[in-house]
């Protein structure tokens, strides 16, 4: 069991992260304000810098992509959060993504691997 979970922690890592700015806004408060933040952008999910926690543990994300007119929507279920210095990291993996934004982020972050080659 140990073995299968270091296997997908293992995948995980394989997508290359990337800086990004986000918004974002806690499911409970469909009426409450986008917050800024910035952090990582992955092909699971994302990660950011906070001072405060959402109220729950899921959080609608949106964000844009370069060569990409639609603004990416997804929702998200925080995973981990764990203190760091001054602020809090948050790790988010990505629970509703339509197909054509999951694929729009897969060719963002191979064509950043592209570039760096």
């Amino acid at each position: 069991m140990a073995d299968k979970k270091r296997k997908l922690d293992d995948e995980r890592r394989d997508s290359p992260r990337v800086p990004m700015k986000f918004l974002v806004r806690d499911v409970g408060l469909r009426d409450g304000e986008w917050e800024e933040r910035e952090g990582d952008l992955s092909l699971g999910g994302i990660s950011w810098k906070g001072k405060t926690a959402p109220h729950g543990t899921e959080v609608d994300v949106r964000f844009r992509l370069p060569m990409v007119p639609k603004e990416v929507r997804a929702r998200g279920e925080i995973l981990r959060v764990k203190a760091a210095g001054v602020g809090i990291d948050f790790h988010l993996r990505f629970t509703e993504l339509d197909v054509r934004s999951e694929l729009a982020i897969a060719r963002y972050l191979d064509d950043l691997i592209a570039k760096q080659k």
